[in-house]
């Protein structure tokens, strides 16, 4: 039984019909007998909806309503009123055994949020979320009609199964044990290789694997039975003396990966196929299938001579291709760049994004195109080395994005919507494929960060937040070319509920400069995150990030707000090197760590103690990577400064760290030389790497030192934290080391937290607050 409630209810129309209705409204509200009160509302061109606010008592009630307008409804959603607002909650009901289900249903969601929030000025969600934590992929075909997914179940304590399901609305219509049909490894779910991708016709699958290597055995085996296999299976003998030969891995956080493969999978036959034709040096990912489904297209790192860590990395020689389900290949990037993000366009271009292979492990990219029926690569937006004005006289300062959006394009196809850090937020942007004439598209009811989520038929969804407030999805109508500045978000989520001292906190953009240096660059920037001071002077925590070549934006994030609730200020720094401030900036840091980016912090630092209510007495460091590297510089070069650090993972040595890295041309590249294994070993390289690390100024620290170590970390092993800690232990400096079973990231539930808790009671302790 249901009462006082109104339904928002959405049918899928074509345009003449979608006339009609609109102007027939009046027999409609007729043929409904007292359900009088209506609300058009025509979001798309093929889109309707209707929201019934009369009372209904039941379910069957509604359906009966729905038949009599004698359209295909598909009933969204179920807002229930009370007394104090006009909605409380929302329920969504999907009743498809009783009313025909448009193909369209989960856009259809989305845009009747959107709706709602248009026409009645509420949002709602449901309270409750779904647990898909054992599904490492997910696809929705094309015409929303499958949805594909890689489910992974444990099986026992380390063993596990994975299986490829796709499900029709809510019937599975497919479920395979990849594991059991073992034509290949574990399905690939990382962020560098992972997809899952339907061909247009919503036929076949593909998907890139750990490619399945032969059975090896000892050269001495006992066996009860020698006897070769008859049974036709076709499986070879085992190869003696291989189960231990080492096979290269792509590093941290992409352990258990060594070469890949790419799988097609026919869905009406169940048929698997390993396509063959790319290079044996190659390893595939990023794959998704041509318009026509005639080939596929994909990244190709190259193995060879070694592999070096691909997380975080975008500068690894890699090559787009186009391979056949025959087996042809063809080249389509040229040699000597590092490319990614492969996508088709509605037209049939392919883009992607590239830059110069080798080099800093992050930095500023072009978006490039082939047209449909062309070979040649033509440049959409180049490499920025400062600044360009783009529409609207808005400064630009480069593509730093990792990726685009899975699905970037607007309806006719001639513009790619997509995001990307500028100085210090991410914005999004449209750009014209042809003219590549750029647009600001990001949401600016509020200073913060707008990422692109998904694009289709114009909508596009993204995430908003900013520092006091956690992410929040938007939706927006792109416009019309030319006409991008007059696009308009609707909130369709509820922020989570923050603390009031969280959300009435200052945040402010700080431009700093060295205006006395000689140096080529001498601007960076800054974010100040301060809690009311109520007329008292403030604990400080200086927070520089890791990279060096990543940067800070006004977006949530759990530990400054932590930090914040506890009274203290944080100054977040994006010192020269940081991405988003233009190439020339990010390539100043090169030959420069320990130098420009240590400079920065304390100017930094010296600025807003000088400027704002800061205790400058209680003045602490915290970073990781990187960022732990600038703050053990900082602590030993400017121990009058400084009382409390805590580090996470920090490079304290690079020169002893080039051995043991993943990443061996991080610590050449960041030192100023190029990256070489052949030859001899470079005396002069090593000892510029040694010059310029934190170890050289351990010997004046005088700040209690928290170190938080990650036991599996490949990128920063934790042998520098403990080298460091041992020698600060030695000269009589407060120093504790927690030790996590954690890659480099510290990010499972009980090393972040842990590490967190700790973190703040240690510098908390440590200040005498």
């Amino acid at each position: 039984m249901v009462s006082n409630c109104c339904y928002v209810i959405w049918c899928h129309l074509p345009q003449p019909v979608l006339d009609n209705i609109v102007l027939k409204k009046n027999e409609y509200t007729e043929s409904v007998k007292g359900y009088t009160e209506y609300i058009f509302v025509i979001f798309q061109t093929e889109t309707i909806c209707i929201i019934i606010k009369q009372a209904c008592k039941s379910r069957l009630q509604l359906v009966k309503i729905v038949r009599s307008l004698e359209t295909n409804f598909f009933v969204l959603t179920l807002i229930r009123r009370d007394s104090t607002a006009f909605v409380s909650t929302v329920n969504v009901c999907y009743v498809e055994n009783v009313l025909p289900v448009r193909q369209h249903h989960k856009r259809l969601q989305d845009i009747g949020k959107n709706t709602i929030s248009c026409c009645l000025s509420v949002v709602a969600e449901n309270d409750f979320g779904i647990d898909v934590s054992n599904e490492v992929l997910s696809a929705v075909s094309p015409r929303e009609t499958f949805k594909a997914l890689i489910r992974e179940e444990k099986n026992g304590k380390d063993a596990k199964k994975q299986y490829l399901e796709v499900w029709s609305k809510n019937t599975l219509a497919h479920s395979v044990d990849l594991t059991a049909l073992d034509i290949h490894g574990d399905v690939y779910a990382d962020g560098e290789f992972g997809c899952l991708d339907w061909s247009h016709d919503e036929t076949s699958l593909v998907y890139v694997a750990e490619k399945k290597l032969p059975k090896s055995e000892p050269y001495i085996k006992r066996k009860s039975d020698d006897k070769p296999k008859t049974d036709g299976s076709g499986e070879t003998a085992p190869k003696k003396g291989e189960e231990f030969r080492y096979r290269q891995e792509w590093g941290e956080q992409l352990v258990g990966k060594h070469l890949s493969v790419i799988v097609v999978c026919k869905l009406p036959t169940e048929t698997f196929t390993v396509l063959q034709g790319l290079p044996e040096s190659w390893c595939p990912g990023q794959v998704r299938f041509s318009p026509d489904g005639s080939d596929v297209v994909g990244v190709a790192w190259e193995t060879e001579p070694r592999r070096l860590g691909l997380i975080f990395c975008t500068n690894r020689p890699s090559w787009i291709f186009s391979l056949s389900l025959e087996g042809n290949m063809r080249k389509l990037s040229a040699d000597g760049l590092a490319v990614r993000s492969p996508r088709y366009s509605p037209l049939g271009d392919l883009v992607w994004l590239q830059r110069q292979a080798g080099g800093p492990h992050h930095a500023c990219h072009q978006l490039v195109t082939i047209k449909k029926g062309s070979t040649e690569v033509t440049t959409i937006i180049n490499i920025v080395q400062t600044e360009v004005t783009i529409d609207g006289g808005q400064k630009f300062y480069g593509l730093y994005g990792q990726s685009l959006p899975s699905k970037c394009f607007s309806a006719d196809g001639a513009r790619i919507i997509f995001s990307t850090p500028q100085k210090t937020e991410v914005r999004s942007y449209a750009v014209h494929i042809d003219t590549g004439k750029i647009a600001d598209i990001s949401n600016k009811s509020a200073p913060g960060s707008t990422s692109i989520l998904d694009v289709k038929s114009d909508v596009i969804l993204a995430a908003c937040s900013n520092l006091t407030t956690p992410g929040q999805i938007n939706i927006a109508k792109l416009p019309a070319a030319n006409s991008e500045a007059n696009i308009k978000w609707v909130r369709v989520s509820n922020p989570s509920e923050v603390p009031a001292c969280v959300v009435g906190s200052t945040v402010e953009y700080l431009d700093l400069e060295h205006s006395d240096s000689k140096d080529t660059i001498k601007s960076f920037n800054a974010i100040y995150f301060a809690p009311k001071a109520e007329g008292k002077k403030l604990p400080l925590i200086v927070w520089p990030h890791g990279g060096p070549h990543t940067n800070f934006v006004n977006a949530f994030m759990l530990e400054p707000a932590l930090f914040n609730m506890l009274g203290f200020v944080i100054v977040l720094i994006n010192y020269r090197g940081s991405t988003g401030a233009g190439d020339a900036s990010l390539k100043c840091l090169l030959k420069t760590i320990g130098d420009y980016d240590v400079k920065d912090c304390k100017l930094a630092t010296d600025e807003v103690v000088r400027s704002r209510p800061i205790d400058s007495k209680k003045v602490a460091l915290t970073g990781g990577s990187h960022g732990g590297f600038l703050v053990t510089h900082l602590s030993g070069q400017y121990p009058d400064t400084y009382s409390a650090v805590v580090t996470r993972n920090p490079v304290t040595d690079v020169a002893t760290m080039f051995n043991s890295t993943d990443i061996a041309d991080w610590c050449a590249v960041e030192a100023g030389y190029e990256f070489t294994e052949q030859g001899p070993v470079s005396e002069e390289a090593l000892v510029a790497m040694r010059r310029c690390s934190p170890l050289v100024h351990v010997h004046k620290v005088r700040a209690p030192t928290a170190l938080m170590l990650g036991s599996v970390d490949k990128r920063v092993p934790h042998y520098q934290g403990l080298e460091y800690a041992r020698r600060l232990k030695a000269n009589g400096v407060a120093t504790r080391i927690y030790m996590y079973d954690d890659n480099h990231s510290l990010s499972s539930l009980p090393a972040e937290m842990d590490n967190l808790i700790n973190g703040a009671q240690w510098i908390m302790q440590h200040l005498q607050l």
